[in-house]
């Protein structure tokens, strides 16, 4: 008789507990389940993000680059063009929400040339010419020799024209500028259309870049943050021309609508 009773006993408090281990361990699975869904639910959205974004769109559209995400860390590999495009390819996708690190695995197809050379100085001053609305880089022929920079093509303005030269002045390496570009006798007729959306990190990328190439600016160590087209600079300035500079090279970046220059000066 007792044995019977204890025999209920442990099935009435055995059966509870596993019951509860039952519950907790089906509750943990699926907490496990969804977590998984939802961090490859994240890395899908990365990727997303990456391949919609206008620097993926217009500069790097004719590149061969794969985008593999992995917990929120991006892996890029294929071919790039130049270097600068491996470089916004990198950036941009470091400042997609969700990216904890980016491992740029990317090859450059004709490779790297020597620092300083003609080759690197022509690649750093079409690449200033492209990231600027002002000017027409996508049209503006540059030739190199011995660090003298000659630029051709047809510009809308005087302006233009000098606002060119001043742009691929500024180039590290850039030893002179000779300019032929013509001046459009006649303004270039504009056909007025929506304007192409540029996401926050395409812009940050482009900024980042342009003040790396721009001699005046490449020493700054400048904290550049993006919402919705306004750009927040902070940092340390030397003087007020300094931080003047900083602004002026990136107000004319796509997609830049108004800058808030909180750098300090030393």
């Amino acid at each position: 008789m007792n044995s019977g009773l204890m025999r209920k006993k442990y099935r009435d408090t055995l059966l509870p507990g596993l019951l509860s281990l039952l519950v907790m361990a089906g509750i943990l699975i699926f907490l496990v389940i969804n977590g998984y869904l939802f961090a490859a639910d994240m890395d899908d959205q990365i990727e997303a993000a990456a391949q919609k974004s206008y620097v993926f769109k217009t500069y790097l559209k004719g590149d061969d680059i794969r985008i593999d995400c992995r917990d929120g860390v991006v892996t890029l590999t294929g071919t790039v063009a130049n270097e600068p495009h491996s470089a916004l390819a990198a950036e941009t996708v470091a400042d997609l929400p969700g990216v904890k690190s980016v491992n740029n695995l990317l090859a450059v197809k004709e490779g790297i040339p020597e620092t300083n050379s003609d080759a690197w100085i022509r690649i750093r001053v079409m690449t200033m010419l492209m990231l600027h609305a002002n000017v027409d880089g996508a049209h503006t022929g540059v030739e190199v020799l011995d660090g003298r920079v000659t630029l051709r093509g047809e510009a809308g303005s005087h302006a233009e024209k000098e606002l060119t030269s001043e742009y691929a002045r500024d180039v590290e390496g850039v030893e002179d500028i000779r300019n032929e570009m013509t001046v459009r006798k006649e303004p270039k007729k504009e056909h007025r259309t929506i304007e192409e959306f540029i996401d926050d990190a395409s812009i940050k990328a482009q900024i980042k870049l342009a003040l790396a190439f721009h001699r005046g600016t490449s020493p700054f160590r400048a904290d550049i943050e993006v919402r919705k087209g306004v750009v927040t600079v902070s940092g340390k300035a030397k003087n007020a021309q300094e931080k003047e500079l900083v602004s002026k090279r990136i107000e004319d970046i796509r997609g830049v609508i108004s800058i808030r220059n909180r750098m300090i000066i030393e």
